[in-house]
């Protein structure tokens, strides 16, 4: 059974999100209607409405907030693809159109051609699933296994972004990891480096909460952002970058141990960014970026489900849709908050 009309978060401008009632679209051949149980609050759905943008995608148009989201299909696609009604799902929130730019065939995150739920990156905007009732491709639909709680299905894409990090790593078994930033995507990639077989995990943030986030998902030491030398010291194998600040990739660069790889996870401000490179280059320091992730959200389901990725500790807050304004306002205190839900 679905709706004419739904409950909606919706970013109008910077400053300006809005619980509203908007009309639910008919569905094309190849959509489902899936009736969303949670949605994770992100950092770009801060800064969508903290600033009306995130980068250079700037809200044009009011915009559906959310791309971190599970729920059950309330409706099949007509056209026969995709989970039947009644199956619970979480999203995959990518879809590609055909872009005569170059980019790795096997890397279809990379292609310009990407949309993404939630996104101002192009006009019109790809609205979001922040919605009690959203009209989604099929291809998008990942069905879950039995029992697996929706509210940590909720979590599947950031973690599908640490598990695409960590894997850009290589082998992790037996070696030092370091992971400058411990919010959600940081505390994610400790889970998925644990997972790895990584003998040592070091998180490093401003806060205390996040820290214990970090610990509860398997950092075995955390340092105080503010403690240079002691990050120095940490002579990383493998250092993770998930602050996105230029201060985070500094320290990223000065804990790393020679020959070692930075992975770029936290997407910093656009223009250039004073980091010692010269430190990169004497050390011979492999630094490389991390963007969104492809079909490893498959295998991220499969480690949930499986037990060999506890990724629950990094709820630390449930709030009803419409109280999302208060909802948003905790998930932007990093001193008080790791995910932050909205329950629809």
């Amino acid at each position: 059974m679905t709706s004419s009309t739904t409950t909606a978060v919706v970013a109008h401008a910077a400053d300006d999100l809005r619980v509203e009632r908007i009309a639910v679209r008919s569905p094309e051949p190849g959509e489902a209607v899936v009736a969303v149980a949670y949605g994770g609050i992100c950092g770009s759905d801060l800064h969508y409405w903290q600033h009306g943008a995130v980068g250079e995608s700037i809200l044009r148009a009011p915009m559906i907030l959310g791309h971190e989201v599970a729920g059950t299909v309330v409706r099949a696609a007509a056209d026969g693809t995709g989970p039947s009604a009644g199956t619970p799902v979480t999203v995959h929130p990518a879809t590609r159109e055909h872009t005569d730019v170059r980019f790795p065939e096997n890397s279809p995150n990379l292609s310009p051609g990407v949309r993404y739920l939630g996104s101002a990156a192009r006009f019109p905007h790809t609205e979001g699933a922040f919605a009690s009732e959203v009209v989604l491709p099929a291809t998008m639909l990942r069905e879950l296994p039995a029992g697996l709680d929706l509210r940590v299905a909720a979590l599947i894409e950031p973690a599908s972004v640490a598990w695409h990090a960590v894997s850009k790593a290589g082998d992790l078994s037996g070696k030092r990891v370091l992971v400058i930033g411990s919010g959600p995507i940081g505390a994610l990639v400790v889970a998925v480096a644990k997972r790895a077989g990584a003998a040592e995990i070091v998180a490093v943030d401003l806060h205390d909460k996040p820290l214990e986030i970090a610990t509860a998902l398997g950092a075995t030491r955390t340092l105080k952002a503010t403690d240079a030398e002691a990050i120095a010291a940490v002579d990383a194998d493998v250092v993770f970058e998930s602050s996105g600040n230029h201060r985070g990739l500094a320290s990223a660069i000065a804990g790393a141990t020679r020959g070692a790889m930075v992975v770029m996870v936290g997407l910093l401000p656009t223009g250039d960014q004073p980091v010692p490179v010269s430190l990169a280059i004497t050390r011979e320091l492999r630094l490389v970026g991390s963007l969104r992730f492809n079909d490893e959200i498959d295998e991220v389901i499969a480690a949930i489900a499986d037990g060999s990725l506890a990724i629950d500790p990094i709820i630390t807050h449930t709030f009803p849709v419409d109280e999302a304004l208060e909802a948003f306002g905790v998930a932007a205190d990093a001193s008080v908050s790791g995910k932050v839900l909205l329950a629809f």
